[in-house]
């Protein structure tokens, strides 16, 4: 019999931010290999753009228009989706925002506090209630899900400007270590993804820069940007059966730039 983990047929994943980049990626490849898939998203037009990318696939897609800064939104937006959907066996809190400032010492607190609501916030938010229904589900006999948080190298390597931003994602990691500890017994895993130099709207401004495309792009073993494809098969591994055992990771996307 033919290796079948990565069949997701009546697998429903949710991915916030996943109305492009790297969470539209993910949601493109979980599609491809049967999810159905919720999508999380601050614009309504790229919502729906997304959904009916996905819809091709012969899944069932829908989206909702949610901030996961705020609290209420991701309340009731998680049980929305759970209403809509059905369940949710996997969640990617892969929405997130990078601002960064010319200097450390010039960095404004507003722009420290924007980039913790979303980054660190949001994915807690996020994350808390989707175990609320992952251990609802364990306690009536459905047992089993998979959390993903998207962090960043910025996580582990110096990130100089960006100190707001590496703090969440540093957060993030220890954040999906304490949940994969305490939901293991109800057949919940959770692991980190931590892209390096990916090719999306995040990162125009260096995809412009002459001196990033000649200093930084040359240090990428793989020698070339990541693209929101190359997230495809680490998130239908994450959802799928196949990484059953596999919690409390961090797993490094980049193309090898972290060990170059």
């Amino acid at each position: 019999m033919a290796y079948q983990p990565f069949n997701l047929a009546g697998h429903v994943a949710l991915v916030t931010g996943g109305n492009r980049g790297i969470g539209l990626g993910m949601a493109e490849a979980l599609a491809a290999c049967g999810a159905d898939v919720a999508i999380w998203g601050r614009k309504a037009a790229a919502n729906q753009e997304a959904v009916q990318k996905l819809a091709t696939h012969g899944v069932k897609a829908k989206a909702w228009e949610v901030d996961v800064a705020h609290e209420d939104q991701v309340v009731a937006a998680m049980a929305d989706t759970v209403a809509q959907m059905g369940r949710i066996d996997t969640v990617f809190a892969n929405a997130g925002v990078g601002y960064g400032a010319p200097s450390f010492v010039d960095m404004s607190t507003e722009t420290y506090r924007k980039t913790l609501a979303v980054n660190l916030d949001g994915v807690f938010f996020t994350l808390r209630e989707a175990c609320r229904h992952m251990v609802e589900r364990a306690k009536a006999g459905d047992p089993g899900g998979s959390l993903v948080g998207v962090a960043s190298l910025a996580a582990i390597e110096g990130a100089a400007r960006n100190e707001a931003y590496a703090a969440t994602k540093g957060g993030v990691i220890s954040m999906i270590k304490s949940i994969a500890v305490e939901h293991a017994r109800y057949g919940v895993r959770a692991n980190a993804i931590l892209p390096g130099w990916i090719a999306t709207d995040m990162t125009e401004m260096a995809q412009n820069s002459p001196a990033f495309a000649e200093k930084v792009i040359p240090r990428v073993p793989a020698r070339r940007w990541g693209t929101p494809d190359d997230f495809g098969g680490i998130a239908v591994y994450l959802a799928s059966q196949a990484s059953a055992y596999h919690s409390g990771d961090t797993l490094v996307i980049d193309g090898g730039y972290s060990i170059f």
